[in-house]
């Protein structure tokens, strides 16, 4: 671990905290449990469903139970009236958890302390804003969490803490995204608890990676690669945007699967029992057990079979389709 968190005589800092997703609010809670948060700043309230209700993010829903106050500027470049917000609130130090914005330089120099980040992977591996969902796709089995200083950069500041996180070889995103908020809630703590004894790191550019977010098309399967790496893209984009088969063109979504050991020409169906679809890939094969064709719910995968969804000996589309 980078940084020390031994007790000290522990102050009480006054917190500026930018999140948005469902996925930072314990970290606020826990903040708000050892500091004291004085404003909490959240995107704009967004469309939602097929009414387009609008609908405030996870975070300031929040916040607005908890009474804390609260902006949601549509820009935060060349906003005076927000940066006086902020300056006005005497925040120490600010801390972002997933705020979803990028924050000009002028903007990073207000609190005393300046901006706390929490990435969700061991910096400077999977730089960007989908760390949680590539480091699964790359078939890693280790990953965690960085607080760094923020800069003008993208995830290029300096470490303060770092803490690795074992992945199970069977974890979705969604499961790795709750092992990984328990760990950024505890260690943004400590951070603050010792905010005056941590010493940054500089990052070592020449080991970067990148994560960037995902598009629809990175949920495509890839019958052409290893059963090992499609069940890897399968586990990070299992929460969006989810698997998806072709066949004749037409969009199948993958629930379930696992890998097997069979062999065959990749994206031919090799057998159908009980248990679902044994698929042939680059090298192995994989069982589908759950599926979902377009407009229909989800059903088993054999049952989509028999209902004239491929023959044995068929094969899925190789090339992704658009749309």
């Amino acid at each position: 671990m980078i940084g020390s968190t031994q007790a000290q005589a522990k102050l009480r800092r006054r917190v500026a905290f930018f999140g948005s997703p469902a996925f930072a609010v314990p970290v606020l809670e826990a903040i708000l449990d050892a500091h004291d948060v004085v404003l909490v700043v959240a995107q704009p309230d967004k469309p939602v469903g097929r009414g387009l209700r609008l609908t405030p993010p996870p975070v300031a829903a929040r916040a607005h139970e908890l009474g804390l106050p609260l902006a949601q500027p549509a820009r935060l470049k060349k906003n005076t009236d927000f940066e006086a917000v902020l300056r006005g609130s005497g925040a120490d130090v600010a801390v972002t958890c997933a705020y979803g914005k990028i924050l000009p330089a002028a903007l990073l120099q207000v609190p005393r302390f300046g901006f706390l980040n929490t990435h969700t992977s061991l910096l400077p591996s999977l730089r960007g804003a989908a760390p949680i969902q590539w480091a699964l796709i790359s078939g890693l089995s280790t990953t965690g969490t960085t607080i760094m200083q923020t800069d003008p950069g993208m995830d290029t500041g300096p470490l303060l803490l770092q803490e690795a996180l074992d992945i199970a070889a069977d974890w979705t995103s969604m499961d790795l995204s709750a092992a990984l908020q328990l760990q950024a809630a505890r260690l943004i703590v400590a951070a603050l608890d010792t905010l005056d004894t941590l010493n940054p790191q500089p990052q070592d550019g020449t080991q970067a990676t990148h994560a960037p977010m995902l598009d629809k098309s990175d949920g495509d399967v890839r019958w052409h690669e290893s059963a090992q790496a499609i069940y890897n893209r399968y586990r990070g984009v299992y929460a969006w945007p989810q698997t998806s088969a072709f066949v004749s063109g037409r969009r199948l979504k993958v629930l379930d699967m696992r890998p097997v050991q069979a062999s065959g020409p990749p994206g031919e169906l090799l057998s159908v029992n009980a248990a679902g679809l044994t698929v042939a890939c680059g090298e192995g094969a994989l069982l589908i057990s759950t599926v979902q064709p377009e407009g229909k719910k989800a059903m088993a995968a054999a049952d989509w079979q028999r209902g004239g969804g491929l023959n044995v000996g068929g094969r899925f589309d190789l090339t992704p389709m658009p749309g």
